[in-house]
């Protein structure tokens, strides 16, 4: 399969490449393909161009295969100043993820000049090149070809909180640029793997089973940068959150539920 995008357009369906594959095993999905696919629909959606995102939420409902995706979108809530939007996506007659977004009407509300204004980490350049340390499984995916990380705080060797710059390598649909939205949440999934606290090597794992989005403006340029923590429980649960930023500051956060497990 061609590895110059994600996905490539095939009538109404999108055929994920080998950028779409994950770290657990090569015939699944990494989250952040799907789940930048499901921002995709939502914003595109009828009206999509009037509105601006503030919120998505991703359910990942089982394992995304390396197959051919159908995309499905409705309004939950139509309205003129306030929309609620479902996506789907479906392989064969399988749902295989979901997300359902918060569109606002885009409207100039003149602000202060004098409002703080939280200054972005150090940016990408300066940050140190890396890759997971299963980046070498063996074949090509989205962890290890399909994005870009440049730490300035942590590592992903090192257990805790990190700051990371994240660039998408390839579009995220072939023939058509990715949109800021789609940019941010497919760097954003990254969140829980870059501030583990928890070990693989002790046999833990970490599964995040949706993702949250919040946005309070346009995100410019195309590195995301996750100032990302992870919060484990007692009960086999866990939070990992993520300020979000772009170059010129803070544009959101996400935040992700954690499954934990160990063998």
């Amino acid at each position: 399969m061609s590895d110059d995008a994600i996905y490539l357009p095939e009538g109404e369906l999108f055929r994920p490449t080998t950028l779409a594959r994950g770290p657990w095993t090569p015939d699944a999905q990494h989250g952040g393909p799907p789940s930048a696919l499901l921002a995709r629909a939502a914003e595109l959606f009828e009206d999509g161009e009037r509105t601006f995102v503030a919120r998505i939420t991703i359910e990942l409902l089982r394992p995304v295969p390396l197959a051919p995706l159908a995309v499905r979108a409705r309004f939950a809530r139509p309205g003129r100043k306030v929309q609620l939007v479902e996506a789907s996506l479906l392989a064969g007659d399988l749902e295989v993820a979901r997300g359902t977004a918060l569109r606002m009407r885009r409207e100039a509300v003149p602000l202060p000049d004098d409002l703080p204004r939280l200054p972005p980490p150090p940016g990408p350049h300066s940050g140190q090149a890396s890759q997971p340390p299963w980046a070498q499984a063996g074949y090509d995916a989205f962890h290890n070809r399909g994005v870009e990380h440049r730490f300035v705080a942590g590592s992903f060797v090192d257990p805790g909180p990190s700051t990371d710059w994240i660039r998408l390598r390839v579009p995220l649909v072939a023939g058509e640029e990715t949109s800021p939205l789609c940019r941010v949440v497919a760097a954003a999934d990254f969140g829980n793997g870059v501030s583990w606290v928890l070990s693989r090597n002790d046999g833990y794992a970490f599964i995040n089973p949706d993702l949250t989005v919040y946005l309070h403006r346009h995100p410019e340029g195309e590195w995301v940068c996750l100032d990302a923590r992870t919060h484990p429980g007692p009960h086999g649960t866990g939070l990992a959150e993520s300020t979000l930023y772009d170059e010129r500051g803070p544009i959101g956060r996400s935040v992700q539920s954690l499954l934990l497990e160990r063998a």
